[in-house]
């Protein structure tokens, strides 16, 4: 039995940038590897894993084709999470890779993204292709061993 086609990945839906001088749009990324980690700055898990774990594979991989891209996907304590709020999270934390503030839909807890993805929570860790197409969707901690073994089959290809 043959394995299923990866999807297409869908563009993000974003507001506000930060650490980047210019909004960015997956197709804009075509030919590299994409790790879009989803994250609130009030999850203890992004903030003690995740948002950590995507710095440093933005650290050490940024110059072999991986691209990372932080989704600030506020879906609780919406009034505590503004964009002023997320850049002091973003310079206390060190965090230079790029990171988009979801956007959020009227009379809906669930931002725009986190909805056309259809994420669970946060962490959300999604892998991209060099082709554009989703390769790995998981919500919660993942293991730095394993992440790093399929960032290098995905550059691999």
């Amino acid at each position: 039995m043959m394995p299923m086609e990866a999807p297409m990945a869908l563009e993000w839906q974003v507001d506000v940038w930060l650490n980047t001088r210019a909004p960015l749009e997956l197709s804009q990324l075509r030919g590299r590897v994409v790790l879009l980690h989803a994250f609130q700055m009030l999850c203890p898990g992004c903030v003690s894993h995740a948002v950590p774990q995507a710095e440093r594979v933005h650290q050490e991989y940024a110059e072999h084709g991986v691209s990372v891209i932080g989704l600030h996907t506020v879906f609780e304590h919406h009034a505590a999470m503004m964009p002023v709020a997320l850049e002091a999270f973003l310079h206390e934390y060190r965090v230079t890779h790029p990171v988009g503030v979801d956007v959020a839909v009227a009379g809906i807890s669930i931002p725009a993204t986190m909805r056309r993805y259809g994420m669970q929570g946060t962490p959300t860790l999604i892998l991209i292709d060099r082709a554009g197409k989703l390769r790995l969707h998981e919500l919660g901690r993942m293991d730095d061993l394993r992440l790093g073994m399929m960032l290098g089959q995905l550059l691999a290809e």
